[in-house]
């Protein structure tokens, strides 16, 4: 009878973790977003919005604790995570020669603060998957939910308040889903992330109808925003899944909805793109291949080795080539790194993500290995025309380092004696398995 009882305590305390854990995962993302066309109100949000949600998750960390959990981890793929210390490392220091120290620590902090949430959001799920096997709480459901949650209010804005969630480009030619508050490819990015998120939701029975109409009001998103790296990443997605399936019906139902989406990525990809700023604006890719080659011809040979410093890329705010427009990044996140953090950063960055990548291929739980992949999928597209996993902070950074600990943390199964007697005394009927 005591075992019954708990067994229900268990479940609606898991039932209040999932909608805690998605709560604050919502609530992380949405500080990204630029909410109010005020500047400093924005900084003020951004700033506190992540700060609490970071010691929020903390919060939702102890609780299972608490609740009969030991927060005992180990690692594995440990090299990932060895390496992207060592490039933060490198940004630490880079602070003595930065051009502006000011805005290099300011763009670190956020960094280390998105790092330090997601080692608790991640050793929250492998808490709930050891000490409580019988939770339904999925990273992919609660990451899926959030995003839908946000992408929603594009769309539903998309209606009824256009002059705010549509932005003008191609000099007028063309609105795209964003306005002020998001930029469109990066908007785009979040929407593919999340119906990589939603897919794996059909490979389980039930409410597949239910996932599907979402999954298509966030392809409709993606139509929105006109991102053209979005549109590809979605596609290999689609046929990622597809490979990766057994079940012939759900197979057959993919590669419809992929079918469909073809027509719709050509026009977007080609033929709109191409009558809004013609043939050459798209094999330039609006104007990005001659920056990236002025930046590396141009502005690197001043700070080969080294660069200018975290999240710089010239003695100035704004770098301006020769032939090219002006900006303030690099919009690619490798050549930023080039530009901030010179070759021996560029270095760092290529054998962080070889073993990040590394540790995905070779995961042997199927779960983490094709969600890890699904999510990289669009997150890396994205990050070759805007300010991806190494760039400026925005929440691919965040979605990056989710993925080092997901495939780097592990339960440590043996407990200290007096970690044993701590679990004991407040679960009294787990078992512990066998080492």
């Amino acid at each position: 009878m005591s075992n019954k009882i708990r067994n229900i305590d268990h479940t609606k305390f898991l039932k209040k973790i999932d909608i805690l854990l998605l709560a604050v995962f919502y609530g992380m993302v949405a500080g990204y977003f630029a909410w109010s066309d005020g500047e400093t109100f924005n900084k003020v949000f951004k700033l506190c919005s992540r700060l609490m949600m970071t010691i929020a998750i903390y919060i939702v960390f102890r609780m299972i604790v608490k609740r009969g959990a030991v927060a005992s981890f180990g690692w594995q793929n440990s090299l990932s995570p060895v390496f992207y210390g060592v490039y933060l490392g490198l940004g630490w220091i880079s602070f003595l020669w930065s051009t502006d120290p000011g805005y290099s620590a300011l763009q670190w902090s956020m960094d280390i603060e998105s790092l330090v949430f997601s080692y608790y959001f991640i050793g929250c799920f492998l808490m709930l998957n050891y000490f409580f096997p019988e939770n339904k709480i999925k990273l992919f459901k609660v990451m899926g939910h959030a995003i839908f949650g946000l992408i929603i209010i594009f769309v539903i804005g998309y209606f009824v308040n256009p002059g705010v969630f549509m932005r003008m480009s191609h000099e007028g030619e063309e609105y795209r889903l964003g306005g002020f508050i998001m930029n469109p490819n990066e908007l785009g990015m979040l929407a593919a992330v999340g119906i990589s998120c939603y897919i794996f939701c059909l490979y389980e029975k039930g409410q597949r109808v239910f996932i599907l109409v979402k999954i298509f009001i966030m392809l409709y998103a993606v139509i929105l925003t006109g991102s053209r790296s979005t549109v590809i990443g979605c596609l290999i997605i689609a046929f990622f899944h597809i490979n990766q399936s057994t079940n012939k019906r759900l197979k057959t139902g993919m590669y419809s909805g992929a079918l469909l989406i073809i027509p719709v990525a050509v026009n977007t990809l080609i033929v709109k793109s191409a009558g809004n700023g013609g043939v050459d604006e798209v094999m330039s890719m609006t104007g990005r291949l001659p920056f990236w080659t002025a930046l590396i011809t141009e502005g690197l040979p001043r700070e080969p080795l080294l660069g200018f410093g975290f999240q710089r890329i010239n003695y100035t705010l704004y770098f301006s080539g020769v032939h090219t427009y002006t900006a303030s990044m690099a919009h690619n996140t490798f050549i930023q790194v080039l530009m901030n953090l010179g070759f021996i950063g560029f270095t760092i960055m290529i054998f962080q993500m070889v073993f990040t990548i590394k540790g995905f291929v070779q995961s042997p739980i199927k779960e983490v290995k094709l969600m890890s992949i699904g999510i990289i999928i669009p997150v890396v597209i994205n990050s070759f025309t805007e300010f991806g996993i190494f760039g400026e902070t925005n929440y691919s950074i965040l979605f990056y380092q989710l993925l080092i600990y997901y495939v780097s943390m592990k339960i440590n199964p043996r407990l200290t004696p007096l970690e044993r007697k701590s679990l004991l005394r407040r679960r009294p009927d787990f078992k512990f398995a066998k080492t």
